[in-house]
């Protein structure tokens, strides 16, 4: 399952960024391989950071991880050519995972369910061997 897609990425930053940058073969159009990659590399770092806290997957996905994923995503990216503001953007997607990770964010996720048998412990046991009429013998 992914945080994000190509179409969260260009809604975040713009269509013409993410060809600009994905656009491998200059084709005019960005090229799929190169954005999932990226976005596979921020699920498993996101999954690498959340899976110790949370049952992954996650589901549903909470806004704030698909623009962490974003933010992870767009500075894989760049390369080695990141602007200081997606170095900024980066950095700070990671300090926020490390804050979830630390538990000091919480993730808000909706309750699971209640199973219906909670709340009390179920026992079986073999018939008592002693009970007051069977001591009341000795």
């Amino acid at each position: 399952m992914t945080y994000a897609t190509q179409a969260d990425l260009e809604d975040a930053f713009g269509a013409t960024e993410i060809l600009q940058l994905a656009d491998r073969d200059r084709d005019g159009v960005a090229d799929s391989p190169v954005i999932a990659a990226v976005l596979a590399r921020a699920d498993s770092m996101i999954d690498s950071y959340l899976g110790g806290r949370y049952a992954l997957p996650i589901t549903p996905i909470p806004t704030v991880l698909v623009a962490t994923a974003c933010d992870l995503a767009r500075y894989w990216l760049y390369d080695d050519a990141a602007p200081e503001r997606v170095r900024d953007s980066y950095q700070d997607a990671v300090g926020f995972l490390k804050d979830v990770s630390a538990g000091r964010v919480l993730l808000q996720l909706p309750a699971a369910a209640a199973d219906a048998s909670a709340g009390s412990p179920a026992y079986s046991a073999p018939d008592p061997v002693f009970s007051s009429d069977t001591l009341a013998q000795y």
